[in-house]
């Protein structure tokens, strides 16, 4: 574990990082967070990566010890080495969970891997965006009256300049008066 909170109020990064190093040193992947003030403590964890460390050797340290068995992922480990059915697993660490609140050692797990609810969020947003686009390209294509385009082609070929083009160019006659009176 690596402290990151403040002064008095510890905030710990669950981490994978080789032995040897520092405790708030170089580290080899962040897992999740701890947040040992709260009541009950919360840990935001990246289960399948923690699994993953587990099976590849990874020793724990005794606090991440107690978070990982709290929330049978030791066992998880260990069943999984014995050669259990994935249903089995999944039966016997639900036992656990349930043995441990009603014991009252649970802990509050954020249920979502770290990272997905900012990209849930990150999704809903782009659709958001999508459909404002869709809105605005609706917006703009509105029917154009094929006699004023007529009216317009023909004023051009006659060297006159189209009507909505003689309005854009009074306001840039009337911006550049503006400016010279501020100066």
């Amino acid at each position: 574990m690596r402290r990151i909170g403040r002064k008095k109020i510890p905030v710990y990064s669950i981490i994978a990082t080789d032995s040897r190093n520092a405790r708030d040193g170089r580290y080899i992947e962040d897992l999740g967070r701890y947040f040992p003030l709260r009541d009950p403590a919360e840990v935001k964890l990246d289960e399948e990566r923690a699994l993953y460390w587990l099976e590849n050797g990874a020793q724990p340290s005794d606090t991440v010890h107690s978070i990982l068995h709290r929330r049978g992922i030791l066992l998880q480990h260990h069943l999984k080495k014995r050669g259990e059915s994935p249903d089995e697993i999944q039966r016997q660490v639900e036992e656990l969970r349930e043995r441990m609140v009603a014991e009252g050692k649970e802990l509050k797990m954020v249920v979502d891997a770290r990272g997905e609810d900012a990209l849930a969020k990150e999704r809903e947003r782009a659709e958001e965006l999508d459909e404002e686009a869709q809105l605005r390209a609706q917006a703009t294509s509105i029917p154009v009256d094929d006699d004023a385009v007529a009216d317009d082609d023909a004023a051009a070929d006659e060297g006159e300049e189209p009507e909505a083009d003689a309005g854009a160019d009074e306001a840039a006659a009337d911006e550049d008066t503006e400016e010279t009176k501020d100066e």
